[in-house]
Protein backbone atom coordinates (compact mmCIF):
# COMPACT_ATOMS: atom_id res chain seq x y z
CA UNK A 1 0.00 0.00 0.00
CA UNK A 2 2.85 2.37 0.82
CA UNK A 3 4.38 1.68 -2.59
CA UNK A 4 1.07 2.45 -4.34
CA UNK A 5 0.78 5.75 -2.43
CA UNK A 6 4.37 6.70 -3.27
CA UNK A 7 3.89 5.91 -6.96
CA UNK A 8 0.71 7.98 -7.02
CA UNK A 9 2.42 10.96 -5.41
CA UNK A 10 5.35 10.65 -7.82
CA UNK A 11 3.04 10.55 -10.85
CA UNK A 12 2.35 14.30 -10.90
CA UNK A 13 2.07 17.50 -8.95
CA UNK A 14 0.56 17.89 -5.50
CA UNK A 15 2.45 15.24 -3.56
CA UNK A 16 5.30 15.65 -1.05
CA UNK A 17 8.30 17.71 -2.08
CA UNK A 18 10.55 14.76 -1.20
CA UNK A 19 10.01 11.16 -0.09
CA UNK A 20 12.19 8.85 2.01
CA UNK A 21 11.63 5.17 2.73
CA UNK A 22 12.49 2.65 5.41
CA UNK A 23 11.67 -1.07 5.39
CA UNK A 24 12.85 -4.19 7.16
CA UNK A 25 13.86 -5.31 3.66
CA UNK A 26 16.30 -2.56 2.73
CA UNK A 27 16.55 -3.69 -0.88
CA UNK A 28 12.80 -3.23 -1.27
CA UNK A 29 12.97 0.29 0.15
CA UNK A 30 15.89 1.11 -2.15
CA UNK A 31 14.08 -0.24 -5.22
CA UNK A 32 11.02 1.91 -4.50
CA UNK A 33 13.14 4.98 -3.77
CA UNK A 34 14.97 4.53 -7.07
CA UNK A 35 11.69 4.10 -8.93
CA UNK A 36 10.05 7.27 -7.60
CA UNK A 37 13.11 9.45 -7.17
CA UNK A 38 13.23 9.24 -3.37
CA UNK A 39 15.80 8.33 -0.75
CA UNK A 40 16.15 5.71 1.97
CA UNK A 41 16.91 5.84 5.69
CA UNK A 42 18.52 3.12 7.78
CA UNK A 43 15.94 3.26 10.56
CA UNK A 44 12.59 4.67 11.56
CA UNK A 45 14.04 7.16 14.02
CA UNK A 46 16.23 8.67 11.30
CA UNK A 47 13.29 8.68 8.91
CA UNK A 48 11.04 10.50 11.36
CA UNK A 49 13.66 13.10 12.22
CA UNK A 50 14.02 14.01 8.52
CA UNK A 51 10.31 14.11 7.61
CA UNK A 52 7.38 16.40 8.38
CA UNK A 53 4.97 13.46 8.08
CA UNK A 54 5.36 9.69 8.22
CA UNK A 55 3.07 7.24 6.42
CA UNK A 56 2.79 4.26 8.74
CA UNK A 57 2.16 1.15 6.60
CA UNK A 58 3.03 -1.90 8.68
CA UNK A 59 1.10 -4.94 9.88
CA UNK A 60 -0.95 -4.16 13.02
CA UNK A 61 1.04 -6.79 14.93
CA UNK A 62 4.19 -4.71 14.41
CA UNK A 63 2.69 -1.53 15.91
CA UNK A 64 4.27 -1.81 19.37
CA UNK A 65 7.73 -2.47 17.93
CA UNK A 66 7.40 0.46 15.52
CA UNK A 67 6.07 2.76 18.26
CA UNK A 68 9.13 1.98 20.39
CA UNK A 69 11.41 3.00 17.51
CA UNK A 70 9.41 6.18 16.93
CA UNK A 71 9.22 7.10 20.60
CA UNK A 72 8.88 10.86 20.97
CA UNK A 73 7.95 11.56 17.34
CA UNK A 74 6.39 15.00 17.00
CA UNK A 75 5.70 15.08 13.26
CA UNK A 76 2.40 14.01 11.74
CA UNK A 77 1.53 10.34 11.30
CA UNK A 78 -0.69 9.03 8.51
CA UNK A 79 -1.74 5.52 9.48
CA UNK A 80 -2.99 3.01 6.92
CA UNK A 81 -3.10 0.19 9.48
CA UNK A 82 -6.19 -2.00 9.37
CA UNK A 83 -8.07 -2.82 12.56
CA UNK A 84 -6.13 -0.18 14.51
CA UNK A 85 -8.36 2.59 15.89
CA UNK A 86 -7.27 6.15 16.55
CA UNK A 87 -7.46 5.56 20.29
CA UNK A 88 -4.72 2.92 20.10
CA UNK A 89 -2.63 4.96 17.69
CA UNK A 90 -2.77 7.99 19.97
CA UNK A 91 -1.72 5.86 22.95
CA UNK A 92 1.17 4.48 20.92
CA UNK A 93 2.29 7.92 19.70
CA UNK A 94 1.38 10.40 22.44
CA UNK A 95 1.71 14.01 21.33
CA UNK A 96 1.89 13.22 17.61
CA UNK A 97 -0.92 14.38 15.30
CA UNK A 98 -2.42 11.18 13.80
CA UNK A 99 -4.64 10.82 10.75
CA UNK A 100 -6.20 7.40 10.15
CA UNK A 101 -6.81 6.64 6.47
CA UNK A 102 -7.73 3.62 4.39
CA UNK A 103 -6.75 3.88 0.69
CA UNK A 104 -7.01 1.29 -2.07
CA UNK A 105 -4.55 0.23 -4.76
CA UNK A 106 -5.81 2.53 -7.54
CA UNK A 107 -4.14 5.43 -5.70
CA UNK A 108 -1.11 4.32 -7.72
CA UNK A 109 -2.76 5.81 -10.82
CA UNK A 110 -4.46 8.64 -8.89
CA UNK A 111 -7.87 7.02 -9.25
CA UNK A 112 -8.11 5.58 -5.76
CA UNK A 113 -10.53 5.97 -2.90
CA UNK A 114 -9.07 7.30 0.34
CA UNK A 115 -11.38 6.91 3.33
CA UNK A 116 -10.42 8.76 6.48
CA UNK A 117 -11.73 8.88 10.02
CA UNK A 118 -12.62 12.29 11.50
CA UNK A 119 -9.30 13.72 12.73
CA UNK A 120 -8.86 14.23 16.48
CA UNK A 121 -6.73 17.02 17.92
CA UNK A 122 -4.97 17.90 14.66
CA UNK A 123 -4.41 21.60 13.95
CA UNK A 124 -6.76 22.74 11.19
CA UNK A 125 -3.93 23.94 8.93
CA UNK A 126 -2.07 20.62 9.22
CA UNK A 127 -5.26 18.63 8.64
CA UNK A 128 -5.99 20.64 5.51
CA UNK A 129 -2.45 20.15 4.20
CA UNK A 130 -2.47 16.39 4.78
CA UNK A 131 -5.89 15.90 3.20
CA UNK A 132 -4.95 18.05 0.22
CA UNK A 133 -1.88 15.88 -0.35
CA UNK A 134 -3.92 12.67 -0.04
CA UNK A 135 -6.60 14.11 -2.30
CA UNK A 136 -4.32 14.04 -5.35
CA UNK A 137 -4.43 10.24 -5.10
CA UNK A 138 -8.15 10.03 -5.86
CA UNK A 139 -11.44 10.62 -4.09
CA UNK A 140 -11.40 11.55 -0.40
CA UNK A 141 -14.31 10.08 1.59
CA UNK A 142 -14.84 10.93 5.28
CA UNK A 143 -16.11 7.88 7.19
CA UNK A 144 -17.06 7.56 10.83
CA UNK A 145 -14.43 5.45 12.52
CA UNK A 146 -16.88 2.72 13.56
CA UNK A 147 -17.68 2.26 9.85
CA UNK A 148 -14.15 2.25 8.49
CA UNK A 149 -13.74 -1.54 8.57
CA UNK A 150 -16.93 -2.01 6.54
CA UNK A 151 -15.74 0.65 4.12
CA UNK A 152 -12.41 -1.14 3.81
CA UNK A 153 -14.15 -4.44 3.03
CA UNK A 154 -15.87 -2.98 -0.02
CA UNK A 155 -13.27 -0.53 -1.33
CA UNK A 156 -9.84 -1.72 -0.24
CA UNK A 157 -10.41 -5.40 -1.05
CA UNK A 158 -12.57 -4.87 -4.13
CA UNK A 159 -9.80 -4.14 -6.67
CA UNK A 160 -8.69 -7.77 -6.17
CA UNK A 161 -12.26 -8.98 -6.79
CA UNK A 162 -12.53 -6.85 -9.92
CA UNK A 163 -9.19 -8.19 -11.12
CA UNK A 164 -10.38 -11.78 -10.57
CA UNK A 165 -13.58 -11.05 -12.53
CA UNK A 166 -11.58 -9.35 -15.31
CA UNK A 167 -9.26 -12.35 -15.56
CA UNK A 168 -12.20 -14.77 -15.75
CA UNK A 169 -13.94 -12.73 -18.48
CA UNK A 170 -10.75 -12.37 -20.52
CA UNK A 171 -10.06 -16.09 -20.25
CA UNK A 172 -13.62 -16.81 -21.41
CA UNK A 173 -12.97 -14.56 -24.41
CA UNK A 174 -9.76 -16.45 -25.17
CA UNK A 175 -11.63 -19.74 -25.14
CA UNK A 176 -13.94 -18.26 -27.77
CA UNK A 177 -11.01 -17.36 -30.01
CA UNK A 178 -9.99 -13.84 -28.95
CA UNK A 179 -6.34 -12.92 -28.54
CA UNK A 180 -5.50 -12.84 -24.81
CA UNK A 181 -4.16 -9.30 -24.79
CA UNK A 182 -7.08 -8.00 -26.81
CA UNK A 183 -9.57 -9.75 -24.52
CA UNK A 184 -7.96 -8.17 -21.46
CA UNK A 185 -8.03 -4.74 -23.13
CA UNK A 186 -11.73 -5.11 -23.96
CA UNK A 187 -12.57 -6.07 -20.39
CA UNK A 188 -10.41 -3.32 -18.83
CA UNK A 189 -11.87 -0.57 -21.00
CA UNK A 190 -15.40 -1.83 -20.38
CA UNK A 191 -14.86 -1.86 -16.62
CA UNK A 192 -13.40 1.65 -16.75
CA UNK A 193 -16.32 2.94 -18.79
CA UNK A 194 -18.85 1.27 -16.52
CA UNK A 195 -17.20 2.88 -13.50
CA UNK A 196 -17.72 6.30 -15.10
CA UNK A 197 -21.32 5.38 -15.92
CA UNK A 198 -21.92 4.45 -12.27
CA UNK A 199 -21.13 8.06 -11.36
CA UNK A 200 -24.28 9.20 -13.16
CA UNK A 201 -26.60 6.17 -13.12
CA UNK A 202 -27.44 3.68 -10.37
CA UNK A 203 -26.53 -0.01 -10.83
CA UNK A 204 -30.12 -1.13 -11.38
CA UNK A 205 -30.60 1.37 -14.23
CA UNK A 206 -27.45 0.16 -15.96
CA UNK A 207 -28.52 -3.47 -15.59
CA UNK A 208 -31.91 -2.68 -17.13
CA UNK A 209 -30.36 -0.74 -20.01
CA UNK A 210 -27.89 -3.47 -20.91
CA UNK A 211 -30.14 -6.46 -20.29
CA UNK A 212 -33.55 -6.09 -22.00
CA UNK A 213 -35.93 -9.07 -21.56
CA UNK A 214 -35.06 -12.05 -23.70
CA UNK A 215 -31.63 -10.78 -24.69
CA UNK A 216 -28.12 -12.20 -24.46
CA UNK A 217 -27.19 -10.18 -21.36
CA UNK A 218 -30.28 -11.38 -19.50
CA UNK A 219 -29.20 -14.94 -20.21
CA UNK A 220 -25.75 -14.17 -18.84
CA UNK A 221 -27.17 -12.55 -15.69
CA UNK A 222 -29.34 -15.61 -15.09
CA UNK A 223 -26.22 -17.78 -15.19
CA UNK A 224 -24.47 -15.47 -12.72
CA UNK A 225 -27.47 -15.77 -10.41
CA UNK A 226 -27.45 -19.55 -10.69
CA UNK A 227 -23.73 -19.52 -9.99
CA UNK A 228 -24.28 -17.54 -6.80
CA UNK A 229 -22.06 -14.57 -7.69
CA UNK A 230 -24.00 -12.14 -5.49
CA UNK A 231 -23.92 -14.49 -2.51
CA UNK A 232 -20.21 -15.16 -3.05
CA UNK A 233 -19.37 -11.43 -3.03
CA UNK A 234 -21.43 -10.91 0.13
CA UNK A 235 -19.55 -13.81 1.73
CA UNK A 236 -16.25 -12.24 0.65
CA UNK A 237 -17.14 -9.00 2.43
CA UNK A 238 -18.10 -10.90 5.59
CA UNK A 239 -14.86 -12.91 5.48
CA UNK A 240 -12.78 -9.75 5.17
CA UNK A 241 -14.61 -8.15 8.08
CA UNK A 242 -13.92 -11.19 10.24
CA UNK A 243 -10.20 -10.78 9.57
CA UNK A 244 -10.33 -7.07 10.44
CA UNK A 245 -12.12 -7.76 13.70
Amino acid sequence: MAAAIARGWAAGDGGPEEMAFCDVDRSRAQALATEVGGETRKGLRELASDCDAVVLAVKPAALDEVAAELDGISGALISVLAATPLSRLRRSFPGAPVLRVMPNQPVQVRRGVVCYAPPVEIPAELESRLLEMLGVLGTLVPVEEEDIDAAMAIMSCTPAYFAAIARALAQAGEREGLDGGRATELVAETMGGTAELLRVRDPEAIESAVAPPGGATEAGLEELERGGVGAALAAAVRASLERFR
